[in-house]
């Protein structure tokens, strides 16, 4: 599988206050969305993972993913910046 980069990283807070996480691609989106979402039963988790899933499988531009990223991590309350 082809990494799909990010034009801009997304920076979140999914854990510890003090443990911020750089999001650069869609598999370490679909990472940060497996492994550490703070609301694992949101319909815009949900929604962003199927977004990360299309562009995986060259369905989708990586912009769709990273916009539907951005989303459910707003609704989370975990969003700290859309780029660096």
């Amino acid at each position: 599988m082809r990494t799909r980069r990010f034009r801009k990283p997304i920076v979140v807070q999914p854990g510890r206050i003090d443990r911020d996480r750089v999001v650069l691609s869609v598999s370490d989106a679909a990472e940060v969305l497996l492994r550490d979402w703070p609301t694992p039963t949101s319909k815009t988790r949900l929604a962003a993972m199927a977004a990360c899933l299309a562009v995986i499988r060259g369905e989708k531009p990586p912009r769709v993913a990273r916009q539907a990223f951005i989303v459910a991590a707003k609704d989370a309350r975990i969003l700290l910046g859309e780029q660096i």
